[in-house]
């Protein structure tokens, strides 16, 4: 948990240049270029450029990334509830569930 807090006293830029250099870096372990990545992953090499540099990056362009780098599995627990439910079904009949938003 200790990790997981450390995320909390950081700012956004922070959190996206770390993303972006633990994305550099595992370019470099896998042995890829820039452009052997972006044209792997099916992403723009101005893109990827602007990620590795400024943290800059859509959400579809750091999946594709992510799965050419192997670590797709890491955004498994992105905005996943706290409660562990063992299917959907379990989830839509809880009682702790909203079902819609409620402020405005």
């Amino acid at each position: 948990m200790l990790i997981a807090n450390m995320i909390a006293l950081k700012d956004n830029d922070q959190i996206m240049q770390e993303l972006a250099l633990r994305a550099k870096t595992r370019r470099l372990i896998m042995r890829l270029t820039q452009a052997g990545l972006a044209n792997r992953a099916g992403v723009s090499l101005g893109s990827l450029k602007r990620f590795e540099r400024q943290g800059f990056i859509s959400l579809e362009s750091l999946l594709k990334l992510a799965r050419v780098l192997d670590c797709l599995e890491d955004f498994e627990r992105l905005l996943q509830e706290k409660e562990e439910y063992k299917s959907l079904d379990e989830v839509l009949k809880s009682k702790n569930s909203p079902k819609r938003g409620s402020i405005k």
